[in-house]
């Protein structure tokens, strides 16, 4: 029990290892462009600036199981002064503990402990400056088209926990264009202050957080839809082509032609066009 006048004992920030956030952000970076063919960032999705000692909450969409590897990607570039946290699944942390040297930490989907967990946790996390939250607000994979989205209430109890907080929506999207790996998309919304959610009562303050990340999600897809490099940034790029013996025997083409070798579907449509 707190004696009168003794503050409580502050909760326990989750474990975070600095070296190994940057060994897997360098060993993710390696995967992701071995497997994909880029990660791109909306043009018009670049996030807001936000000052040092404002704690910041990152709440997206959870379309697949690259999630954790891009999040960290994205976290790693565009918030690189940000100690990173995000609340994991906790029967998926037994088997993947890795994560919880970086920032992870466990959640009960299960019972209504996880709660309890979550908000003691982001407490904790957001408590002080220069960290980040980052939040897959669904809880569940869902396809990036469902709607509504149906966003946990969890994530609108946040702003009552760190009021000064910037909140940033974040949507992510994944498809295939032209290459053999898949593309990774992403784009943040409009930014919202902790303190105006925080005026709404909970069920209107959930309603405006889904209702940004929806709006973020369809403007991101339009420009998938549009299938335009331009409209995006690449944040990470990956190996292009088909490789094997297919692309040996079009670089010996080319060397024999003196042409100058380039991989990739769209160098391959040119070839045949000529």
């Amino acid at each position: 029990m707190t004696g009168r006048g003794v503050p409580p004992t502050p909760p326990e920030l989750p474990e975070r290892s600095a070296f190994v956030w940057r060994f897997m952000a360098g060993y993710l970076d390696r995967f992701v462009r071995r497997h994909m063919n880029a990660l791109r960032l909306a043009r018009w999705g670049v996030p807001a600036h936000v000052e040092a000692g404002t704690p910041l909450v990152v709440y997206c969409n959870h379309p697949a199981w690259w999630d954790a590897a891009i999040l960290i990607l994205i976290g790693d570039r565009l918030f690189p002064d940000r100690a990173c946290y995000a609340p994991f699944d906790e029967a998926m942390l037994k088997r993947y503990g890795i994560f919880r040297r970086i920032g992870a930490f466990p959640v009960d989907l299960e019972s209504r402990r996880g709660a309890a967990q979550f908000l003691t946790a982001s407490r904790a996390v957001l408590s002080g400056p220069g960290r980040a939250l980052w939040i897959t607000a669904q809880g569940r994979f869902s396809d990036t088209r469902a709607r509504p989205l149906g966003l946990k209430g969890g994530v609108s109890r946040v702003p009552e926990i760190a009021p000064d907080a910037l909140v940033l929506p974040l949507a992510l999207e994944y498809a295939f264009w032209e290459e053999r790996g898949a593309e990774a998309f992403c784009a943040f919304g409009a930014p919202m202050r902790a303190g105006d959610l925080l005026a709404l009562p909970r069920p209107e303050r959930l309603a405006r957080m889904e209702a940004a990340l929806t709006d973020t999600l369809d403007r991101l897809s339009a420009d998938v839809i549009a299938r335009d490099p331009a409209r995006f940034e690449t944040l990470v790029s990956g190996k292009r082509g088909v490789g094997g013996i297919y692309d040996s025997w079009r670089r010996l083409g080319a060397m024999l032609t003196g042409r100058r070798f380039e991989s990739g579907h769209r160098a391959t449509r040119q070839e045949s066009e000529r």
